[in-house]
């Protein structure tokens, strides 16, 4: 027979095992996920924030002032060649363009919006040539060797950016090729950073364009329609009937 004395031994210890806390692994859990997402949260930013500060830093040499006008000219592979502004041609008349894509010359009356618009067509030269006179950069593509990952690059650096615009040029020489007014840069890689340098050297460069503060926005019905462009076709030989010289029409003597 148990004595009421290791009876109530018994009942004790089992309240005890009873009353003790089990160990909440759940909640140490949930706290530890917390943790480890917070400090996954502040290492991207922190990394991020390096990224950016490195970026701005390798682009600093590249901003354009009264003391470096032309900060393009530092870039590997950069074309310069000058053009006069102000040569119109009608909507019918086609230039004979020296370089493909061109990057100044005479150009059609109506540019081509240019504010971060990717174009999913090629577009008429002469417009866009109109938009490079107004400070915009243009970037142009081989759509037979620009797709996927790539062309996702280079619409990211266009897409709702002022003074930028983005079109399929078929035939083109090179998978890349970035032009402002008198500039041009034909790569192979959208990852290459001089596509960053040529846009701070050139978007909007006061020094660099005929027209200053000229705008980037789509004329609209009469003129150019941003959903509805005027398509794309090849210059024409400097020698066929009708082409408009790359200058613009001379006046004729006599």
């Amino acid at each position: 027979m148990v004595s009421g004395k290791n009876s109530k031994a018994v009942r004790n210890a089992r309240a005890a095992v009873v009353n003790k806390k089990s160990t909440p692994w759940g909640l140490i859990a949930a706290v530890l996920v917390v943790v480890l997402f917070a400090g996954a949260v502040f290492g991207y930013a922190f990394f991020r924030n390096q990224e950016n500060s490195r970026r701005t830093e390798a682009l600093a040499p590249f901003t354009p002032t009264a003391q470096n006008q032309d900060p393009a000219r530092q870039i590997e592979g950069v074309e310069v060649v000058s053009f006069q502004g102000g040569q119109h041609v009608t909507p019918e008349q086609q230039v004979a363009y020296t370089h493909n894509p061109p990057m100044g010359g005479a150009h059609e009356f109506a540019w081509a919006a240019c504010n971060g618009v990717v174009y999913p067509q090629a577009v008429r030269s002469e417009n866009l040539v109109h938009s490079l006179e107004h400070g915009a950069v243009w970037i142009a593509y081989n759509p037979d060797q620009v797709t996927g990952d790539a062309l996702a690059t280079l619409r990211a650096k266009v897409e709702g950016q002022p003074y930028m615009v983005m079109s399929p040029y078929p035939g083109l020489d090179q998978p890349i090729s970035l032009q402002s007014w008198g500039h041009q840069l034909k790569l192979t890689d959208a990852n290459d950073i001089r596509i960053d340098q040529f846009v701070q050297a050139l978007r909007r460069n006061q020094y660099a364009h005929p027209e200053p503060g000229a705008s980037c926005n789509e004329m609209g019905p009469g003129n150019f329609v941003q959903d509805d462009p005027p398509a794309f076709a090849p210059p024409p030989a400097p020698d066929a009937p009708g082409a408009v010289p790359e200058a613009g029409q001379q006046p004729s003597a006599g």
